[in-house]
């Protein structure tokens, strides 16, 4: 067969298989607005948001207010020799936060207990057995290292085939120690699994001298870049306040969600945030970016 034939008919076979790609995701964001005096601010609406995406902004294609999808949650309890002395103490404050998750809320929300030291142990599956979390917590004791960063990393993974909200709550007394993982590892993995990170910093240590500032701030980078916070309570009735506080935010927040367009490209796949409320008095807690997914293959029609 002549070659120019050849590629006539070639042409023609292609043209008859054309190629689809794959929709463009859509970017979820948990917002949690503040006003000046800490109090949350749970009445606005979609009007009032405005998010930019790598600078660009977007129209929202989702809004809901005290949003109602289900919440994942991954406990991650620091189990280190350092936390030996408080960790009875943290443990009862965790079992009275999953009495007052599990008393309201969705029906489907759902806590998985993960403890860290040296390694890093699912201790019990995403689950609403209040008695199954009690056990587990029942089993934890202190011993070796911190590896902080291998349990968000592992943690994340676990929480990305999740529905709905996903959350990372970890108590802990401030620095990693033993992490395979690096803080970059972590925080990457937390962006991808679109997680909002708190963290409780009991800290047994009041001065400077002697604490890890370092990973500390680590753990204020970790929460700020994903719409959550850091709380440094005191062992007692303070701790059982910021369990609180976090519940409060998880049910004051607000979903945002869009198709982004005319967005540039990222060198690094990341794509910065920022989400904006007409009140410029007020205060928005939101992640700061998300990872573009790989291109996916084209598809052919058959």
């Amino acid at each position: 067969m002549p070659s120019a034939l050849l590629a006539a008919l070639l042409v023609a076979a292609a043209a008859q298989q054309p190629v689809f790609r794959v929709d463009v995701r859509l970017v979820r964001i948990l917002a949690t607005v503040k006003d000046p005096a800490g109090g949350l601010v749970g009445s606005l609406n979609k009007e009032d948001f405005t998010v930019y995406d790598n600078g660009v902004p977007q129209e929202l294609a989702v809004f809901e207010r005290h949003t109602e999808l289900p919440l994942s949650i991954a406990l991650l309890v620091d189990t280190s020799l350092s936390t030996a002395k408080e960790l009875r103490y943290e443990l009862d404050s965790v079992d009275r936060f999953l009495e007052a998750l599990f008393s309201e809320g969705h029906p489907e929300d759902a806590i998985a207990l993960y403890s860290f030291s040296y390694d890093v142990t699912l201790v019990a599956s995403f689950t609403r057995n209040r008695a199954r979390l009690r056990a587990g917590l029942k089993q934890l004791r202190p011993e070796g290292g911190t590896s902080l960063y291998d349990a968000i990393y592992l943690a994340a993974q676990d929480l990305e085939t999740r529905e709905g909200r996903r959350v990372m709550i970890l108590v802990t007394d401030g620095a990693d120690t033993t992490s395979a993982k690096s803080f970059h590892q972590a925080l990457e993995a937390a962006h991808r699994a679109d997680a909002v990170i708190y963290a409780i910093l009991v800290v047994p240590i009041s001065s400077d001298a002697g604490r890890h500032l370092a990973g500390e701030n680590a753990l204020e980078t970790l929460a700020a870049g994903t719409g959550g916070r850091v709380f440094r309570p005191e062992i007692g009735s303070a701790l059982d306040r910021a369990f609180a506080e976090i519940l409060r935010d998880l049910r004051t927040q607000y979903l945002l969600a869009y198709y982004p367009k005319n967005v540039p490209p990222s060198r690094d796949r990341f794509h910065r945030l920022e989400v904006k409320v007409s009140q410029p008095n007020l205060r928005v807690l939101a992640r700061s970016g998300y990872y573009e997914e790989s291109e996916p293959a084209p598809r052919r029609r058959r």
